[in-house]
């Protein structure tokens, strides 16, 4: 008789089951951040009453239009511009000379601006206040809700519904920037500045030559070493290199000093020397003021 024609049973091991599961589902980690709805709108009202006072948005509506996004779609086509509409709910004029961007930083960026008390970041923007450290995904069939088992990784995923909101908040904060900006980088690992960073990739594109006076590089080790980059080496020379392609001035210092009373001290400007490119300190310039800003600025989004 022929083999397919028995009507046996072949037991199946834990790892093959295993290997099946992953195959069906991808890379997945954590679902969807229990209290999802709860957190947001709530976050939203803080912001409005508490961080912003004054500020009016409709927290409802925003909820809406977010989870409209992701929840129609499978969790793995979430694109940029679906969340066009959240957006919209959520415009935001930003102050001009204020503005932090950071790559590898995250706790260094904001103890430093809790320290200084004078910067923004895309966390203290109201999409960024209310989806900061949040999970979310819509189930695999389309229409059912948040899936709160898991969510796949973010490499698996060509439109991961985190990071497409993720890249629209940078896109929209770097195009708002405007006057004298800082980026944070850090210089106790390699490739401190990367093109594959949401910096490098997003923000860094979004900066307007016309808007923005001047681009301060702060390239900060860790207290203990090791001392890896600096304004002179390593990958801070290519974010140089496309600043100076784009016809930005900038400066750089690899040191932040504070005095006894916190407050910044700031080292003169670092003058690195690219090829057939001199480069001069630059002096500062007078605050631009929020009047002279786009107030319209057009998007193009992927």
């Amino acid at each position: 008789a022929d083999v397919s024609d028995c009507p046996c049973f072949f037991p199946i091991s834990a790892e093959l089951l295993l290997i099946l599961f992953l195959i069906d589902h991808g890379s997945a980690g954590p679902g969807t951040t229990p209290n999802l709805k709860q957190i947001v709108i709530g976050r939203c009202y803080d912001y409005i009453t508490l961080v912003k006072p004054g500020s009016r948005y409709n927290c409802e509506e925003i909820w809406r239009e977010f989870e409209e996004a992701v929840v129609r779609r499978s969790p793995c086509s979430v694109r940029v511009k679906d969340y066009h509409r959240m957006f919209r709910a959520t415009p935001q004029t930003l102050p001009c000379d204020k503005l932090l961007f950071w790559s590898k930083t995250r706790e260094l960026m904001h103890s430093y601006a809790a320290v200084t008390g004078r910067f923004w970041t895309l966390e203290d923007t109201l999409v960024g206040f209310m989806f900061n450290d949040l999970v979310w995904c819509g189930q695999r069939e389309r229409d059912r809700g948040f899936d709160f088992h898991s969510c796949p990784e973010w490499s698996s995923c060509v439109a991961h519904p985190v990071y497409s909101l993720w890249n629209r908040a940078s896109l929209n904060f770097a195009a708002a920037a405007c006057g004298n900006i800082t980026v944070l980088l850090n210089g106790s690992i390699g490739n401190a500045f990367s093109r594959n960073s949401m910096f490098g990739s997003v923000e860094l594109d979004n900066l307007n030559p016309r808007m923005v006076n001047h681009v301060h590089i702060k390239v900060i080790p860790n207290l203990e070493g090791p001392f890896v980059e600096s304004c002179s080496k390593g990958s801070i020379l290519e974010l140089i290199g496309v600043l100076e392609s784009r016809g930005f001035r900038w400066s750089c210092t690899d040191r932040d000093v504070y005095n006894s009373d916190d407050s910044p001290v700031y080292e003169e400007p670092t003058t690195v020397k690219l090829p057939n490119m001199f480069h001069q300190p630059f002096t500062q310039e007078e605050p631009s003021s929020i009047e002279n800003r786009l107030q319209e600025n057009p998007l193009q989004v992927p």
